[in-house]
C-alpha cells in the first residue's frame, strides 16, 4: 500500500480520531479505510481474540479481509482508558461485539489495547491487541488490595 493512499484514506489530528475511524471502518467493513489507520511500518502488530500475532501490514490486511468476508462486525466501544504523551498514545478499551449464534445475537466482551504513534503522516495505529473478556470485564478494577509481606 502506498503512503499517498494511506494519507488519503485517513485524515485526523489525534489518536482519538484515528481510533474513531478504525472502529467506524471495522463496523462498515471498509478495509481500505481501516488499513489507512495503520502506520506504514514493518513491525506493526495485531492480535485478534484467541488468535496468532500478526506482524506487518500484509498479514493484518489479510486477517481483516477474511473477517469482513463473514459480514459486518457490530462493535461498541466502552470504558476507554488513555495514557498520552507527545508522540504516542495507548488506549485500553472494552469492546462489546455482537456475535450471531444459532440462538440469535449474543454480546461478547473483548478487552483491547490500541497503541498509536505520531508519524510523518499524522497519528497512526502501530498495535491492536484484543483478548476475549467475560462478564467480569464490565467493571474496571481500579484499586489493588493490600498485599501482606
Amino acid at each position: 500500500m502506498s503512503k499517498a493512499k494511506k494519507m488519503a484514506a485517513t485524515l485526523g489530528g489525534s489518536a482519538d480520531e484515528i481510533e474513531a475511524t478504525f472502529y467506524d471502518a471495522l463496523q462498515s467493513s471498509d478495509l481500505e479505510r481501516l488499513m489507512g489507520c495503520w502506520a506504514d511500518e514493518d513491525e506493526v502488530v495485531c492480535v485478534h481474540p484467541g488468535g496468532a500475532r500478526l506482524v506487518g501490514l500484509g498479514a493484518i490486511r489479510s486477517a481483516f479481509d477474511a473477517l469482513f468476508s463473514n459480514g459486518h462486525v457490530r462493535v461498541r466501544i466502552e470504558s476507554v482508558r488513555k495514557i498520552d504523551s507527545l508522540a504516542s498514545s495507548v488506549h485500553s478499551v472494552r469492546e462489546r461485539i455482537e456475535v450471531l449464534t444459532s440462538e440469535g445475537p449474543f454480546d461478547a466482551i473483548v478487552v483491547a489495547t490500541n497503541v498509536y504513534h505520531k508519524t510523518a503522516q499524522g497519528w497512526r495505529m502501530v498495535a491492536h491487541h484484543a483478548s476475549p473478556g467475560d462478564s467480569r470485564e464490565s467493571q474496571d478494577i481500579t484499586e489493588t488490595p493490600p498485599v501482606l509481606h
